[in-house]
This record gives structure tokens, sequence and C-alpha cells, in this order.
């Protein structure tokens, strides 16, 4: 690892901010650093080495922030989930049981087969691709109460299943290692909920604010770093340790402040540092040699907008449908666990990541025509 390779991995990942730039195409700021990986990784020109032991450490802290802002982003304070929850979750629990009969059915078609994995990759929905969408509509969204509460179940329980059913002879393990990060976190949440009642964590943000001593951001990269350390040792995965602090800090209330610091080191740095890192360890040439993960990656994309559609039988407007498919969180996190563990197939990583582009497209086909109709 040198000063240079993480020069050009900084250079590089600024790709994503200009892809994003239209802001009619609602392209996902990760899209181009995945992108910019692509071509100086693996599949490109190798200019960098994805397995060097810095840099990937560097892209799993990387990885740990980016599903902490993931889980900080999820809206669990927002009243409007209460209004809905019955519906919502009753809709989360029918695309995860179409999700489980549909992951079974291509299982049976590809080789080698994951069923839990295809299952959980097809009811899963991006909050962090999702509420922008939501929240930039200048037009009332009809069904928005239960949509909520629908996609933040889907996103947290897809997160945790995750590591489950990527490794199934591993999934013993991997469940005893995520019951502990998932109890450690719930501690947290406990503990900074007593201090933020007394009013201790107020005091602290003041004096932190006051003094600029960033006290909030080095005492949270502790705790997750902590958690990441707990995760590693027990099995499990930091991206559970990220996202499970993530939910205890949105559910007590992230500061301003703190958020604009960790937004600061997780986009400007290690973020993009990390979706470059994966860019470049996924080697598109295995598609050209294996056509069938292109179809794979197709039916998974379309097998998600068909889960999540469906619940235009139950209400839901089909636009809404297709947009609680949209996926980012759990695609990348599969081929990043699947990576790991070499329990992937040749092509099925950048079969996953194709499946979530056609999701996110489908999204953003969505938006646009949305954002069309007059107010």
């Amino acid at each position: 690892m040198t000063f240079e390779t993480l020069a050009l991995c900084a250079a590089v990942g600024l790709f994503g901010p200009l892809l994003a730039l239209p802001r009619g195409l609602r392209i996902p700021v990760v899209i181009g650093e995945l992108v910019a990986g692509i071509v100086i990784g693996h599949t490109g020109f190798g200019v960098i080495d994805p397995s060097e032991q810095t840099l990937s450490f560097l892209a799993q802290v990387g990885f740990a922030l980016v599903m902490f802002v993931a889980g900080s982003q999820v809206p669990i304070r927002d009243p409007r989930l209460r209004v809905g929850l019955r519906v919502g979750a009753a809709r989360a629990v029918a695309v995860g049981l179409l999700a489980t009969a549909l992951g079974w059915a291509v299982s049976t078609a590809f080789d080698p087969p994951h069923p839990g994995l295809y299952a959980v990759l097809m009811a899963s929905s991006s909050a962090a691709v999702i509420m922008p969408i939501v929240e930039s509509s200048k037009t009332a969204i009809s069904g928005l109460m239960s949509f909520l509460p629908q996609i933040a179940i889907a996103d947290a329980v897809c997160i945790v299943a995750l590591p489950l059913v990527i490794d199934p002879p591993r999934a013993v393990p991997a469940a005893l290692g995520s019951v502990t990060v998932i109890a450690a976190a719930t501690a947290i949440f406990f503990v900074l909920r007593h201090f933020d009642l007394t009013g201790l964590r107020r005091r602290i943000h003041h004096v932190s604010a006051q003094r600029k001593f960033a006290l909030e951001l080095r005492l949270n990269l502790v705790l997750l770093f902590g958690l990441a350390a707990l995760a590693v040792h027990t099995h499990a995965s930091v991206m559970l340790a990220g996202f499970g602090f993530g939910l205890a800090i949105a559910a007590i209330g992230e500061p301003r402040r703190l958020a604009k610091q960790l937004f600061a080191i997780t986009e400007g740095f290690l973020g993009p540092l990390y979706f470059v890192w994966l860019g470049a360890s996924l080697d598109l040439r295995a598609l050209g040699g294996h056509p069938s993960m292109i179809v794979l990656g197709l039916v998974l994309g379309l097998g998600a907008i068909a889960v999540h559609g469906a619940m235009r039988a139950t209400g839901q407007p089909v636009g809404l449908g297709i947009l609680a498919a949209a996926q980012l969180g759990v695609p990348v996190s599969a081929v990043t666990l699947g990576e790991q563990s070499s329990v992937l197939a040749p092509g099925e990583g950048p079969a996953i990541v194709l499946g979530a582009l056609v999701t996110i497209a489908a999204a953003a086909v969505i938006s646009r025509s949305a954002a069309r109709r007059p107010a």
C-alpha cells in the first residue's frame, strides 16, 4: 500500500459524483465508484491489487462506516412509521415469503444453488436509496404511511439474515456471532439513551462543539470499531456491527454536527475507497465465460421487482412496489462477504451487482415519471 495507490483510489472515486451530477438520471454515487474500481482493478487495467492487506483492511473500515450510515438513515424515529406499521410489516412478510419461493425456484436453475441468498436479495429494500427519492418528491405519495415501515423492516431483516444464508455450513456460528453483536448493539443503545435522558450526552455535545474536541465522533468511532472487533472474533460480519450501531444511533437521534462529521469521513474518504476496492475485486470477464450469470443477474433484478410489485394485490400502488425493490446495501454486502468467504461461483458476484442495477434503474424510471406529473 502506497500513497500513490491511495491518491489513485481517491481520484477515481470522484467519478461517482460526476456520474451522479445529472439530477434527472438519479444515479447513486456509489455506481460511479464501482465502475471506477472495475476499470482499475481485475477486470480493467489491473493498476491496483484489491487483495493487498492494508488496502483490504481500509476497505473493511469503509464497509463498517457505510453500513453504520445506512443504519443511521433508517427512519426509526419518523412518526409516520407508527401509522402504517401493521400494514407495512405484513407486506414485508408477504414479500419475504414470495421471495423465498422464487429464490428456491431460481436456485434450481443455477450452480451452485444459493436459495437463501437469492431470497434475501430479492426481498431486500435499500432505505438509503429509496428515502432520498421519497423526500425529493414534490407531490403527495399515496400509501406512504405503510411504505416507510415496509422498507425499514425489509432493510433491517435482510441485513441481519444475509450472513446466515450466504454460507449455510457456517450458519450456526454466524448466527451465534450475530446474536452477540445484536445484543452488544442493544446494550449500547440503552447506555446511550440513559446518557441522553440524564443530559450527559447534551453536555458532552456542548463542550465538544464549544472547544472543538470532536468528542462525539471519537466516542462513536470507538464504539463502532469495538463492535466490529467483536463481530470479527465471533465470526459475524462488520456489516452487522455497523448497521446495528447505526440503528441504535437512529433510535436515539443523531446530533446534526455528528452526522456531518461522519458524513465527511464516510462519503469523503473511506466510503468511496470501499466501493472502488469492491469494484476492483469484481471480475466481470467471468460473465463472458459464464453467460448464465448474466441471466442470473437479470432474473434476480426482475424477480425483486416482481415480488415487491406483487403487493399491488394488497392495495399498494405499483409504483411504490417497484420503488421498494430498489436495493444496494444488501447486494453489495453479499458480494463483499461472498468474496471474503469464497462461496460465490465465478461471475456470481458481478451477477448480483447487475441485479441491483436493474432494480435501481427501475426505481429511477418510476421516480422520473412521478416527477413529471403536475403537483
